[in-house]
C-alpha cells in the first residue's frame, strides 16, 4: 500500500474553498468571501485606523519601524460585486510590511446596487484625498487583486489622460482586465480553478457594467486601453487560474506601450493566493517581491 503524502499548503486552501458549497447570491458571496480572506487574522503588531476618504469608507494600516512617507492604496476584488477591508485585510497589511509602507484599503461602492462608474468614481475620490494629505504622487503605489486590479489599471489611465500625476508604480494580483471574457484560459483552465468561471464572471460583469456600456470599453477592460505613459508595474498570476490570459495579454499590452512591467506566473497557484499568506509560503514570498518592487520604485 502507498504512503499518502501529506497535503501540499496550497491543498489545504483548496479543501478549505472547497468546504462548503458556493455561495447563491449577493449577501452571501459577500460574506463567504470575509470569511476565507479572514480565516488567518491580522498578525498582532499590525495597527488599524478607520478613515474617511470624503465619504468613502478607508482604513489605514502599519506595521513597526515603516516609512509613513510611502504609502500602498489598495482596491480589492471579489468582481465589483463582493470584497471589503475586512476580506483583504491580512493581505494589504502584509503587504504593507514587506514594503515597508503605510496601506489605505478602500471600501469602495459594489455592484449591482451600484454600477460603473461609482467604483471608479470612488477610487478616484480616495487617490485625491490621499493627495489632499500632502502625500507626493511619486510615494504612492496603487494596487489590487482580480477587479481590484483592472480597477487599479483604470485608474491609472484616468490619472493620465487628465494629465495629473501619476503614482510611482503598480501591483496587479490576478487582474481581471478583460470584461468581455475572450481569454483562452477561461477554458482550458476550467478544471483546475477552484474559484472562477466564465459562467460566475458573466453574472458579475452584467451586474456591474450598465446598459449602454460597451464590455470593451477601456475603463472597464483596461486590455483595451491605450497603456502608454503608465508607471512600472508587477503583475502576479498563478498558473492554475482561468484569468491567467488575462494578466499574459495585459503584460503583452503594457509591454508593447513602452510600459516597464514585470509578469509573475507562480506554478500551481490559484486566484488571489496572497490573501492565505498566513498559511502559504508561496502567498509569502509574492508579497515580499511586491514588497521589493514597492523599495524600487517609490
Amino acid at each position: 500500500m502507498g504512503v499518502k503524502m501529506p497535503e501540499s499548503e496550497i491543498d489545504v486552501i483548496r479543501t478549505m474553498l472547497g468546504s462548503k458549497p458556493r455561495p447563491v447570491g449577493w449577501v452571501e458571496r459577500r460574506r463567504r468571501l470575509e470569511e476565507i480572506g479572514s480565516f488567518w487574522p491580522v498578525a498582532s503588531d499590525v495597527k488599524l485606523d478607520p478613515v474617511d476618504l470624503n465619504s468613502v469608507p478607508g482604513e489605514w494600516s502599519t506595521t513597526p519601524g515603516i516609512n509613513a512617507s510611502r504609502v500602498l492604496l489598495f482596491f480589492h476584488g471579489g468582481g465589483y460585486c463582493s470584497g471589503s477591508i475586512i476580506s483583504h485585510r491580512r493581505m494589504v497589511t502584509e503587504a504593507g510590511r514587506a514594503g515597508g509602507l503605510r496601506t489605505l484599503a478602500v471600501d469602495y461602492r459594489l455592484a449591482p446596487e451600484n454600477h460603473f462608474p461609482a467604483a471608479l468614481d470612488d477610487a478616484l475620490t480616495a487617490w485625491r484625498w490621499l493627495r489632499d494629505q500632502g502625500v507626493a504622487a511619486a510615494h504612492i503605489a496603487v494596487g489590487g487583486d482580480s477587479a481590484g486590479g483592472g480597477l487599479t489599471v483604470a485608474l491609472l489611465n484616468w490619472l493620465r489622460d487628465a494629465g495629473e500625476q501619476l503614482p510611482g508604480c503598480a501591483w496587479l494580483v490576478s487582474p481581471w482586465v478583460d470584461l468581455t471574457m475572450s481569454g483562452q484560459t477561461l477554458v482550458t483552465k476550467d478544471a483546475v480553478d477552484p474559484i472562477i468561471h466564465k459562467s460566475y464572471l458573466e453574472e458579475l460583469a452584467n451586474a456591474y457594467v450598465p446598459a449602454g456600456i460597451e464590455r470593451k470599453d477601456p475603463r472597464v477592460s483596461p486590455l483595451y486601453a491605450d497603456l502608454h505613459g503608465l508607471p512600472p508595474i508587477l503583475i502576479q498570476v498563478g498558473s492554475a487560474e482561468t484569468l491567467l490570459d488575462d494578466a499574459i495579454r495585459f503584460a503583452a499590452a503594457a509591454g508593447m506601450a513602452d510600459v516597464p512591467v514585470t509578469l509573475e506566473i507562480w506554478p500551481r497557484m490559484i486566484h488571489a493566493w496572497p490573501l492565505w499568506n498566513a498559511g502559504l509560503e508561496p502567498g509569502r514570498q509574492a508579497l515580499a517581491n511586491a514588497g521589493a518592487h514597492f523599495h524600487r520604485h517609490l
